[in-house]
């Protein structure tokens, strides 16, 4: 038990030490933010800090933190490192300035970043790949929690019919204003969230003797691959993504950047939802864990039996620790949570191809003429996994990898914003570590995954070389940047405070001059 309820004092101690710290590198002030600045009564509104940080948090926090987690399970506790590490340095950096940086960019997408900062053919690359996921991720999340809302209603209900629910408040909550249905909706499913994680944590708490957590100690190993897995390298970084770093949140980020209505409201907005939607991963891999007992040969094979996570892992883990109330309870959260990431994914896709375009989004015919054609689009990927269940591993392994891809280009792109712009160069290492870490995890995913079609013809071990290779070449290629253009230098200040004295030395020489 103590290995969870240590992690998760250094989450919280992450959040309170690592989010001043990033907020001091990107020198948060009082400026104007879009929302303030230039409301438009339909994307870009005001709304306040608290309904911001939980619309944030749903939005992030899709299955990704409950079926990942759970799935993470199966590498042992081991999986509680990466957690605690990437939600703290790598995932919460990510969020919180890609958050910023869209606001301080009058809410721009980060494909529109990319192209401000990174140059106009990784704009064109991210948008595509971006609307491809997040097509992607719709798709996925009207299916999976109609299949959780079957079960809850005992088969009454077919899944079927949940799906044409879940798709016409997809329709309608992308195309209205943020405030209409996302700001009243989405207090009532925080809490519901909330409630959920609380009570499923409780449960295996006050029942160590049943389900005694497995503890770090003892075993710091890989159990995936001793049981005949894939290796934690690098499948364990994809596998929980949405609980660590997730490049699917690059894509949300700017969404509640044009309702913020302070920069100083960003740390908590941003940086915090990441660190809850961890807690939110650790409470779910701790209870895998200890329900499976992963640390014995026999519950190991009963969790990879079902699947790893899914609906139907969460609903026995549910109905044997929480009794029929808790079990609902749990479950709706479950529910909540790719319910309110499908519908702000959806959202994201019409304003990335909306700025794209540029399209003005105040007219609902405008909105209509690019929701409706992706609508479309989802409505037949929903229908074809729908027919075989076999197709969401198929639609999970494009994800998983075309999510971390972003992640690691978000990385870059911030820290690109950092070096030209002149924030502490040596700050913008908060974001180049993890951009070269994610560099390496997707490469060697891309190359070494033995289900997709590279990975069929490229051994593991060449796939870990090139990994490794490609994120040392990116990583000297950013310390280059940093050595001509001098900022290497102890002495070296921020490019803005260099040309500041530079001018004031300009005005002494021509004053001496005139003297």
């Amino acid at each position: 038990m103590w290995t969870f309820f240590v992690a998760l004092a250094v989450l919280i101690g992450g959040y309170l030490v690592y989010s001043r710290f990033s907020e001091k590198i990107f020198a948060a002030d009082g400026r104007k933010t879009p929302a303030i600045d230039h409301p438009d009564g339909v994307d870009i509104h005001p709304l306040p800090k608290w309904k911001n940080f939980l619309i944030e948090l749903l939005n992030i926090a899709g299955t990704g933190p409950i079926f990942g987690a759970i799935s993470g399970a199966l590498f042992g506790p081991i999986v509680f490192v990466w957690i605690v590490l990437g939600c703290i340095l790598g995932g919460a950096v990510h969020d919180y300035f890609t958050g910023m940086i869209s606001s301080r960019n009058n809410g721009d997408s980060l494909a529109q970043l990319s192209g401000k900062y990174g140059g106009k053919v990784v704009m064109i690359f991210l948008r595509i790949f971006s609307c491809v996921l997040l097509i992607l991720v719709t798709a996925v999340f009207v299916v999976a929690p109609a299949d959780l809302l079957e079960t809850l209603t005992f088969g009454n209900v077919k899944a079927w019919i949940w799906m044409i629910v879940i798709l016409a408040y997809y329709l309608l909550s992308a195309i209205v204003p943020i405030d209409k249905i996302i700001g009243k909706a989405y207090p009532i499913f925080g809490v519901i969230l909330v409630a959920m994680a609380l009570a499923v944590i409780g449960a295996i708490v006050f029942q160590q003797g049943k389900y005694p957590m497995v503890e770090l100690i003892g075993n710091l190993r890989d159990f995936s691959a001793a049981n005949g897995g894939l290796p934690w390298w690098p499948f364990m970084f994809t596998t929980v993504a949405c609980g660590a770093v997730s490049g699917f949140h690059a894509t949300q980020s700017p969404v509640i950047a044009k309702t913020i209505r302070s920069e100083k409201e960003g740390r908590q907005v941003f940086y915090g939802a990441m660190v809850a939607e961890g807690i939110i991963a650790l409470i779910w891999a701790a209870a895998a864990m200890a329900f499976f007992r992963v640390d014995t040969a026999e519950g190991f094979a009963a969790l990879k039996d079902l699947g790893g996570g899914n609906s139907e892992t969460v609903m026995k883990i549910s109905e044997t620790i929480l009794g029929p109330v808790g079990t609902v309870l749990a479950v709706v959260g479950v529910i909540v949570c790719p319910i309110t990431s499908g519908d702000t994914a959806l959202r994201s896709c019409r304003l990335i191809i909306a700025d794209s375009f540029r399209v003005d989004q105040k007219k609902l015919k405008n909105r209509l003429l690019i929701t409706l054609p992706l609508f479309a689009i989802i409505i037949g990927l929903s229908i074809w996994y729908y027919t075989d269940s076999g197709n969401f591993n198929i639609l999970w392994q494009w994800f998983a990898w075309s999510n971390q891809v972003i992640a690691a280009f978000a990385l870059w792109v911030i820290t690109i914003y950092l070096l030209k712009e002149g924030k502490y160069t040596w700050g913008s290492l908060i974001s180049a570590l993890p951009a070269a870490f994610m560099t390496a995890v997707t490469l060697t995913y891309i190359l070494g995954e033995p289900k997709i079609s590279l990975g069929r013809f490229i051994p593991l071990n060449v796939a870990y070389i090139v990994g490794v290779s490609g994120s040392a070449i990116a990583l000297v290629f950013y310390f280059i940047y940093l050595i001509r253009h001098r900022v290497l230098n102890k002495n070296v200040l921020p490019v803005a405070a260099e040309q500041e004295i530079g001018q004031q030395d300009e005005n002494q020489n021509n004053e001496q001059e005139e003297k």
